[in-house]
């Protein structure tokens, strides 16, 4: 007895793409542009201020207030602002823009490890009092930053750390967000045969979370990193409580501190536009750089059924 095979080909419209997917149904035109308006009005929404941002960076203060917002001015003063910016009090930007990457950078690769130990834990080991950890975590998602300054500052000046660089490193290494997300990814994608696998080849605990844990949790690890480099280099209240010293301060402190003196001295907008542009650059490229990742870690991990 033999079955017969069709070879018919498939449908295609006229752009040559399949008329509908096996088991599945084509999707309508008028969903497409849907989609698609929506998500141009996203990019918009979020790149405008970007635009606006470049434009103010290269005009004169005369040109910032005498001309269209989202056009250039009449000379294009990109370059002189950002030399201003670079080298004005001794070159303290260069000072506040290094300060910003230790914080971010440090506090950011920390938390990500420790979210992703704490989240692989409770994930893949039983023991008593899992779920009660994993429900502190998620009330710790809900307490915003700002409920948490104050008490933290008393603390470290008890300590004797406030106005250093610990009190803005510290609570940075703890990422609520993170240990959820990572143990709810490591529950999803480590499957427990592999680990089990690993164990009987004699792999021990760290090995097996440092080269097959973290491997397939590159994704949330990526996300959880990026979180936490945004919220660290944004974070402007938990620095203005801790630091007095202006050669500690982040970008964001400092940007503040000349945007006040504007009243007074106009020429602190350039360098006010000019410092927030160099600003977005870092964010930006930890953006592209790190986005691979995303769709190479995707698919790693996957068990075979």
């Amino acid at each position: 007895m033999t079955t017969a095979v069709s070879t018919a080909p498939q449908r295609t419209d006229p752009t040559g793409v399949p008329a509908a997917t096996p088991g599945g149904r084509r999707r309508r035109p008028a969903t497409t542009i849907l989609v698609t308006g929506i998500l141009a009005v996203v990019a918009i929404y979020f790149l405008v201020p970007v635009y606006w941002v470049v434009v103010a960076a290269s005009k004169t203060t005369d040109d910032l207030f005498g001309t269209n917002g989202f056009w250039f001015g009449n000379s294009f003063a990109l370059f002189d602002n950002l030399a201003a910016v670079l080298t004005y009090g001794n070159g303290v930007f260069i000072r506040w823009f290094a300060n910003s990457v230790l914080y971010a950078g440090v506090g950011g690769l920390i938390a990500t490890y420790l979210a992703a130990a704490g989240g692989y834990a409770l994930a893949k080991y039983q023991f008593r009092g899992r779920n009660l950890i994993f429900g502190l975590v998620l009330g710790g998602v809900l307490v915003p930053g700002t409920a948490t300054a104050l008490p933290l500052f008393l603390l470290f000046s008890q300590l004797g750390l406030a106005n250093t660089y610990w009190s803005v490193l510290i609570p940075s290494l703890v990422s609520p967000f993170g240990f959820f997300l990572c143990r709810i990814y490591a529950d999803a994608t480590v499957d427990t045969s592999l680990v089990e696998a690993a164990r009987i080849d004699g792999a021990g605990e760290l090995r097996i979370f440092h080269t097959l844990g973290l491997r397939i949790m590159t994704p949330a690890l990526v996300t959880v990193f990026l979180f936490q480099i945004v919220g660290i280099w944004n974070n402007y209240f938990l620095p203005l409580v801790m630091l007095s010293d202006q050669d500690l301060y982040p970008i964001t402190l400092g940007l503040n501190n000349w945007n006040s003196q504007t009243d007074r001295l106009p020429e602190f907008y350039e360098l006010t536009t000019g410092g927030v542009l160099l600003s977005v650059i870092p964010l930006a490229v930890a953006m592209i750089v790190l986005q691979r990742f995303w769709r190479g870690g995707l698919t790693e991990g996957a068990v075979k059924a």
